[in-house]
């Protein structure tokens, strides 16, 4: 019995269809890709957009005496 329905088994084809072509998944990752790093992008330099906000930020969080806040001057 067993020998019948593993030969059954391995005879039927497993087909599983895609919704569509495999190319498009790889589009719509690229579009998605780009859609969040556009959202991303567009957040630059929020911070500074207020400036009262950034110079009194500025004014309370001194780093140290360092003039630039990279750490690049070390």
């Amino acid at each position: 019995m067993s020998v019948t329905t593993s030969a059954i088994v391995l005879a039927d084809e497993v087909v599983n269809q895609l919704p569509f072509p495999g190319f498009f998944f790889g589009l719509i990752a690229f579009v998605l890709f780009l859609t969040f790093g556009f959202v991303m992008w567009s957040y630059r330099d929020v911070a500074n957009r207020h400036p009262k906000k950034s110079a009194e930020f500025a004014q309370t969080h001194d780093l140290h005496g360092h003039g630039d806040r990279t750490g690049a001057d070390h």
